[in-house]
This record gives C-alpha cells, sequence and structure tokens, in this order.
C-alpha cells in the first residue's frame, strides 16, 4: 500500500481547495477493489445531492482504523487539526451534556472527511442553525430474519399511503443494506420527542393495517418475521447512514434515494460508489426538492393523543437514554416473565 500523499483539488462556493490525501491507494473495500481515493473521488462527483442531504446537519462520522472489515468508532467533535472550512455547532445529548458537533458545508469537507478514514457519514434530522428542532420526519424500515426486500417495499407504500393521510409528502432511498429509509420533510417547529411520538403514531398505523407484516415492537423476541419500523432513531443523537452516505459492506454500497415509482424493480446492492455518480448524471436526484413543501406533524400528534387514550403510551427508549416519563420498564419480557 502506497504511503504517499497526494493532493485533491476539490471545486465549491469558495473556489478551489487542496484536499491532502494520505496513503491514496489504501483499500477501504477489499472485495471490491476500492480505495481511499476512490472514495475522495466519488464524494466530489456527488457533492451536489451528498451535501444537499447532509450538509448544515450536526453529523456523526463513521471511521475506519484499517478497512471496512475491521474495527470503527463514531468521531462527532470537530478533531485536532480539522481545516477552518470544517465548522462545528454546539447540541445537546440525551444526557443534557452539550458539546459542539461537525458540521459539512462544501465538498472540500466532505473530502476531508474521507482522508480521516471516514466511510458512513450519519447526519441528524435538524438543521446546525436549530439542532433541536427536527425538520425531517424519519422512519426506518428494518428487515427481521425470515423477510424479504419484497416484505419492505411492501410495507414502504404502505406506509406513504399512512403519511400522505396525515398530510405529509414522503420519500425513499435504500438503507444501503437489505432495509429501507422513509422520510418526510416537516416543519422545524417541534422538538425531538414530539416528533418521535409522531412515528410512533404513524408507526402503530401502519401496525393496523399490516398486522402480519409490521411490528413496532422494541424487543427482539416479539417482532416475529416481520418488519420493524425503527421508532427509536426519531430520538435526539439517533441517526441513521445519510443519502448517498457510503456504508461499510463488502460490495461498497450506497444508501441511495430512489422515487417511488423505480422502488418495485430495484436492487438495493446495484447502488454503489461506483454507480451512483452515473446513476446522479443520467438519472438526477429523486431528493432534490425534498424540502420544498415541509408538512405539519400535528395530524400524527392527534393520532399518537388518539392512541394515549386508548392505553398506548410511550415505548422503550435505547438502554443508553435516560428513563423517560411514561416510559415502560426497559426489561426485555422474558426476562420479566422469569423475574415474576
Amino acid at each position: 500500500m502506497a504511503s504517499e500523499a497526494m493532493i485533491l483539488d476539490v471545486d465549491g462556493p469558495h473556489g478551489v481547495r487542496a484536499v491532502r490525501v494520505s496513503s491514496p491507494s489504501r483499500v477501504l473495500w477489499p472485495q471490491a477493489g476500492l480505495t481511499k481515493l476512490d472514495l475522495a473521488r466519488y464524494l466530489v462527483d456527488v457533492a451536489p445531492a451528498f451535501l444537499r442531504a447532509n450538509g448544515d446537519r450536526p453529523v456523526s462520522l463513521q471511521r475506519f482504523g484499517g478497512d471496512v472489515d475491521g474495527d470503527y468508532f463514531f468521531s462527532k467533535n470537530p478533531p485536532k487539526g480539522a481545516p477552518d472550512y470544517v465548522r462545528s455547532v454546539a447540541v445537546t445529548y440525551p444526557s443534557g451534556r452539550s458539546h459542539p458537533q461537525l458540521v459539512l458545508d462544501e465538498p472540500a469537507s466532505a473530502v476531508w472527511a474521507a482522508q480521516m478514514n471516514t466511510v458512513v457519514f450519519h447526519p441528524w434530522a435538524s438543521r446546525a442553525e436549530a439542532p433541536d428542532l427536527p425538520d425531517e420526519l424519519r422512519i426506518d424500515l428494518d428487515p427481521q430474519p425470515g423477510t424479504t426486500f419484497a416484505d419492505v417495499v411492501a410495507a414502504a407504500h404502505a406506509l406513504r399511503a399512512v403519511l400522505g393521510e396525515a398530510g405529509l409528502t414522503s420519500f425513499v432511498k435504500t438503507s444501503g443494506n437489505r432495509g429501507l429509509h422513509v422520510f418526510a420533510p416537516i416543519e422545524p417547529v417541534h422538538e425531538f420527542l414530539e416528533v418521535r411520538h409522531a412515528v410512533i403514531a404513524a408507526g402503530r398505523e401502519l401496525e393496523r393495517r399490516m398486522p402480519e407484516k409490521v411490528t413496532t415492537a422494541w424487543w427482539k423476541e416479539e417482532r416475529g418475521a416481520r418488519i420493524f419500523v425503527d421508532y427509536n432513531q426519531a430520538n435526539r443523537d439517533r441517526t441513521m447512514a445519510g443519502a448517498y452516505s457510503p456504508r461499510a459492506l463488502p460490495h461498497a454500497p450506497v444508501s441511495c434515494p430512489v422515487t417511488w415509482d423505480e422502488l418495485d424493480g430495484i436492487d438495493p446492492a446495484s447502488f454503489t460508489i461506483a454507480t451512483v455518480p452515473d446513476r446522479l448524471r443520467t438519472v438526477g436526484d429523486p431528493w432534490e426538492d425534498l424540502h420544498a413543501e415541509p408538512g405539519s406533524i400535528d395530524a400524527l400528534r392527534g393520532w399518537w393523543d388518539r392512541d394515549v387514550g386508548d392505553g398506548l403510551g410511550e415505548l422503550p427508549f435505547p438502554p443508553d437514554f435516560p428513563k423517560m416519563p411514561g416510559e415502560p420498564m426497559r426489561v426485555q419480557p422474558s426476562r420479566a416473565r422469569t423475574r415474576d
């Protein structure tokens, strides 16, 4: 593996920046034979769409010590020596602690992140100027053992109908693995907990319509062979791979936006850092106008209130969160029965 560095000239809103890429021949995806330089050039190629989706947001960088088969860690704070065009914004974490978090604003900052061995980009659902107020309602449709991608697609179409009835326009992308992510632009006027409740309300409505195919059960032992609506991805500081972000899987897939019309015919594995730039040049970005008409979650909040009135309350939070008001006991059901 070459140890010499190279300079990549990256054009952007402030002119051309010279970004140093060390060990450009270092292989990140051994199976696909793709290198650190391939990743940097991919980010340059997709920069407008990538930054439209992930820029101007607090972002966590998933960084690897070696290739994607090895160890990784998450970098949230600006590391020492970050260039002056990589900024940060103060955010509040679930613990109540506040700390600066990275924000990417231009192509050079994305390439710099690749230089820092970032493979996966995890943006918040809120903007840097209002980090407490999400402007995206995000729902992760997570396939469980015994389900197929066709099952996820069917759930996504049904979810689109549910959100439409609540007055929201939804967009879809591949997760980069087996699932799908459904986004809806929303007015940034509610805090994360309110948006989480809106996601739970939508998930419960979807579950009522597809009880044999979809579940909101947090505990894996209760999910069965159904698609899990991962409502906890709507929490503060809980993120998923951003649109056009690479994933750390052997064939170098990308979490790729698609249109609803093409969803039934896609193969998620076909969207990789080798193929997505050409797709953008020929097909365009299906998410280009995602934020053109943000909607309101008021209808979903009404559904939440209705469900609470019917005895359906809060659902479990992730284990690293503090105990939340109204939350049920965070004990796996089978263990709770054993204690009884």
